[in-house]
Parts: C-alpha cells; sequence; structure tokens
C-alpha cells in the first residue's frame, strides 16, 4: 500500500491541535517551497518575526546565535540533499530578551513519490528549562513547586513550608560513591512522604535540599513535629544501612503569614536563609523563621556589597583613625594604635564590631588590612620626623594569616616605605585559638625574627591565659579596658592587675594598659608599673590629621 503524502497546510494544523497539550515547540520544513512553521508560542519566547515564514535560511539568521549558524546550516544542507534523514544539533537561539537560549532540536525528514525530502519534522525544547520530576527522589521539583506555592497563598495561608537538607551531604558522594547518594536522596525523601498527610506535599528543590508545604492551616507546631519523627526515621535508616553513612538533617521553618505577600522568588529566598541559619547553629536542628534575623542577615549582605564597591573605587570610604600610646612614668608619646573606621556611600558611619567581622567572614579583610598597613606605614614616616622611635600598631586577623601570604605581604610593605621593622607593632587579638593554630605560630615567630613587634591584644578577656605568653613570646601584652574597669572597682581585680604586670615584667615584656579614662584612673595605673597607656584619657582615635596636629606638630 502506498503512503499517503501529507500537504504543509494539514501538517501545519496537527501541529496546531497539538501545540497547546506541549512543553516543547513543533516544527515543519517545507523543503521545495522554503516554507517553516512552528507553534506560535516560540514567538513569544525567540526572537522571531512570526510562527510562519519564507526565506528559512536568511530568516534564521535573524535568531540563531552567530556562532551556530555554520553548524546549523552544515547539518541542515545533509537533510536538504538528502544525504541524512534525522536532524538532532544543540545550539542557541536568541531570546526576546536578547539572551541567548540552549535549545535541542530534532527532526525527521520525510521523502516524497520521487524520493526526494520534501518535509523536516520535529519539535525544539529547551535544554536549559529543569525538569517537572526528579528520578532520583521519585519526587516533583520546583518547577511544580512554583504553582504549588501559588496555591498555599490562595487556600492555605496560615500553612507553613520548611525547607530540609542533607548535612554535609558531599561527604558521602566523595567517600562512598554518588549511586550510594541517590540511594540516601531516594530514602530519604520515602521518608518525608511517609510522614505528610494528603494536604501536606514535599519537592526537590536542589542538590540535597527538599521543602514541604502544607496546605491545611498547619502551625509551626505541626512542622517541628513533622521534622522530630523525621529524624527519628532517618536514624532508623542509617543503622537499617548498617550506618554505612551517618548523616543528619537541618530544617527551615516558615510559618504561611510570614510570607503571605511574597512571590515564589523571595519565598525561596526566605527558605534558604532559613536552612542555612539552622545548619549555621550547628547542623542536625531546625530554625524558625524570625523577620528581625533576616533584616540582619539583609543588612549584612549590603554592607558586604557596600565594601566590595568601595575597595573597587580604590578603598573609597575606608578611613584610619589613630590612638595615641603614651609612656606610664612621663606621658611622653610612644605610639599609636592604627583603627579601622568605615563610612557608606549614604554617609552613615558603621561600627567596626558591624563591619570588621563581614570584612572577616567574606575575606575582604585582606585587600583591606594591605591597604591599612600600607597608610599605617605612612604616618610612621610622618611622625618620625619629629619622634624618631615612633611606632605604629596594625591589628592582624587571623584570617589574613590562614587565607593569604601575610608575612611576604608585610616584609614587602615595610621594605617599600622605609619604616624600620621594629617601628611597626602587629597585633594579635588574644585568644585560645591563636596560640593552638600551627600558621599563626609560625607567622608569628617569623614576624619577630624579621624584626617585628609582637603583642596580644586583649588580654584578661575571652579564652585569656598565661600560657599564650610563654607560648607566642610577644614584645607587648595589652590589658583590655574591660579587665581594666574591673580592677579599679574591685581591690581583688586590682591586685591580680598588679600580679600580671608583674609577671609579663619578669619575661621581659612590656604591658600596655588599654582603656584609662580619668586622672584616678591613670594614677592607679600607674602605680602598678604599667609601662604604656592608652585611652579616652589622652585622646579618643582621631583622623590622621588631626592626630599630627594634636601629638606631632605641637
Amino acid at each position: 500500500m502506498d503512503k499517503r503524502q501529507f500537504t504543509f497546510e494539514e501538517i501545519k494544523e496537527a501541529i496546531e491541535n497539538f501545540s497547546p497539550c506541549m512543553n516543547d515547540y513543533l516544527y515543519v520544513f517545507d523543503i521545495p517551497n522554503d516554507r517553516y512553521y512552528i507553534s506560535e508560542r516560540a514567538v513569544e519566547r525567540f526572537n522571531m518575526p512570526c510562527c510562519q515564514f519564507t526565506d528559512v535560511a536568511n530568516t534564521h539568521r535573524k535568531f540563531v546565535h552567530p556562532d551556530d549558524v555554520d553548524m546549523l546550516f552544515e547539518d541542515l544542507q545533509q537533510v536538504i540533499s538528502g544525504e541524512k534523514d534525522e536532524h538532532d544539533i544543540i545550539y542557541r537561539w536568541m531570546g526576546r530578551d536578547g539572551h541567548s537560549i540552549w535549545i535541542n532540536c530534532r527532526g525527521r525528514s520525510i521523502r516524497g513519490e520521487d524520493h526526494t525530502p520534501q518535509f523536516l519534522i520535529g519539535c525544539i525544547n529547551e535544554v536549559g528549562i529543569r525538569p517537572i520530576a526528579d528520578n532520583v527522589s521519585g519526587l516533583l521539583e520546583s518547577v511544580v513547586l512554583k504553582a504549588s506555592v501559588a496555591n498555599l497563598h490562595e487556600n492555605s495561608p496560615k500553612g507553613f513550608i520548611m525547607r530540609l537538607g542533607i548535612d554535609d551531604f558531599k561527604d558521602i558522594n566523595e567517600k562512598i560513591g554518588i549511586s550510594y547518594g541517590d540511594y540516601v536522596l531516594r530514602g530519604v525523601a520515602d521518608r518525608i512522604v511517609s510522614l505528610l498527610t494528603p494536604k501536606q506535599k514535599v519537592y526537590r528543590v536542589v542538590a540535597d535540599e527538599f521543602m514541604v508545604v502544607d496546605y491545611q492551616d498547619g502551625g509551626i507546631e505541626e512542622a517541628e513535629r513533622i521534622y522530630r519523627a523525621l529524624q527519628l526515621a532517618v536514624d532508623e535508616f542509617i543503622q537499617e544501612e548498617n550506618y554505612r553513612a551517618v548523616y543528619a538533617l537541618s530544617a527551615g521553618i516558615i510559618s504561611g503569614e510570614d510570607i503571605a505577600d511574597m512571590d515564589y522568588s523571595e519565598i525561596m529566598k526566605i527558605s534558604q536563609f532559613a536552612l542555612s541559619r539552622a545548619k549555621k547553629l550547628g547542623k542536625n536542628q531546625s530554625y524558625r523563621f524570625q523577620a528581625e534575623d533576616y533584616q540582619k542577615f539583609l543588612r549584612k549582605r549590603e554592607i558586604l556589597v557596600e565594601m566590595r564597591k568601595s575597595i573597587e573605587r580604590n578603598f573609597e570610604g575606608f578611613e584610619l583613625h589613630f590612638q595615641p600610646i603614651v609612656t606610664a612614668e612621663k606621658e611622653e608619646l610612644y605610639a599609636a594604635e592604627s583603627l579601622l573606621r568605615y563610612v557608606t556611600s549614604e554617609g552613615e558611619r558603621l561600627s567596626p564590631l558591624e563591619f570588621i567581622p563581614i570584612l572577616e567572614e567574606s575575606g575582604l579583610i585582606i585587600p583591606v588590612g594591605k591597604w591599612v598597613l600600607e597608610h599605617a606605614l605612612k604616618m610612621c614616616t610622618e611622625c618620625r620626623k619629629r619622634y624618631p622611635d615612633f611606632k605604629i600598631s596594625v591589628n592582624l586577623s587571623y584570617v589574613q594569616i590562614l587565607k593569604s601570604d601575610v608575612l611576604e605581604d608585610i616584609v614587602r610593605i615595610v621594605e617599600e616605605s622605609g619604616v624600620a621593622p621594629a617601628n611597626l607593632i602587629i597585633e594579635m587579638t588574644e585568644s585560645g585559638y591563636v596560640e593552638r593554630n600551627a600558621s599563626v605560630r609560625t607567622v608569628w615567630k617569623r614576624l619577630r625574627e624579621y624584626g617585628v613587634w609582637t603583642a596580644i591584644d586583649d588580654f584578661g578577656t575571652g579564652y585569656s591565659n598565661f600560657l599564650s605568653i610563654s607560648t607566642m613570646m610577644p614584645n607587648v601584652v595589652k590589658l583590655d579596658r574591660e579587665f581594666t574597669v574591673k580592677a579599679m572597682e574591685n581591690a581583688y581585680e586590682y591586685q591580680l592587675m598588679r600580679h600580671i604586670i608583674q609577671l609579663v615584667h619578669s619575661v621581659n615584656l612590656r604591658i600596655c594598659v588599654e582603656g584609662v579614662e580619668t586622672q584616678e584612673e591613670l594614677e592607679r595605673v600607674r602605680k602598678l608599673g604599667a609601662d604604656c597607656i592608652q585611652g579616652y584619657y589622652f585622646s579618643k582615635p582621631c583622623p590622621p590629621q588631626e592626630f599630627l596636629e594634636r601629638f606631632i606638630e605641637q
């Protein structure tokens, strides 16, 4: 029986009927008549003039990525010539927004009675679009979740969403293998599903994360109940597998009321924040979303963005202020501590307690630290014109030591400045972390060998202990303001300060007392035998020009 030959119009009609039922785009290329038709929805997505056009090659040039035109035409020419019947390539079309979109264009040639190619019929799908379902976990994915969240707003404003994540999941993939990692994902997904009611759904979000959506006005307590039950279920799963992999789950829980006016994108951001917060709290626990916490998070992010821009603009907004350090006996200028300050582009002056931790967490403390050292040594050079033995003190973050070649940076900047190494004091905040870390101890030792003075800052607070003095062997020990205040108010603490000063002197180290604010405090500290004094009694930290005018030029 002869095969029936379809016309272009019949194929076009079939495409028009089937297209509304498909996510892909169907097309037909009438080769002899140089005509082309594609699903009407494609015109909304791609930069093509209309869904039906002639002069197919030149029209394609208008919406095919320029780098992919030759590859496309080479393959099509083989179909047109009859050299092959299959067309299957991945390349790029240009979207309406001007961005390229990766597509997979597949088709099959239909030959006429004379065996020459008549039509190329096929479909186009966007290879970058995420699948609707995940065959590893057996769950629907975020494409469906997006519609589900909209449904949550309409029907259950008092429900909840709970974002779950497997803690340290990458360790399973790396140590045991991806196949077992997939097995764990499916096992966890099955246990989540088993704990939900018909009006609660779970979706695979990304990697090792899942999202539970409640449609029945279940409250936060219900979410926490599910989470606790899931912890037990996962523990049982781990035992059944004879502890081949040991892991836990963290959860970020958000009430429907907290997200009532948010769109899908914002909800995903909120849920990611909540899950990340749970993990930062120690993992294997849940965190209930708090708007105040999220606002703090957003502020930190805004400050981080602001400071990145400042660094790109040659450290615009960063300032160095200087606080004098004087000898206790004669109150003569001995040194100055460099203290970092920051003013936003809007003119807001931020507290170091707020912005320095952000610099450290982001790693931006590394370039900023170099800037601080360079400008501190410039000040030192100016001050040494009047006081040849003047020293400048710079704080060093442990992040600089662990994540950069800080020793090389210090040596290079000191050499370029022309300042003698002994005129630079590097301060490290005293903590139990410092003396236990080999990298810190190595840098500390080499700084001393190079001739730079070293100081332990904030001694008397936090993890203070005398072991740090013997381990770090600094040139200077600085007693914290908090300790000074206690000593001024309490006889026991005052005697303790006396003994600390005596101990420091017994190993030939200098001691600087911070936080002296009154004449009475100065006299009492002086009686204890401190070498240097620093505090508001002499001056608050001040800008460079003010410091020069008050303490150098006069």
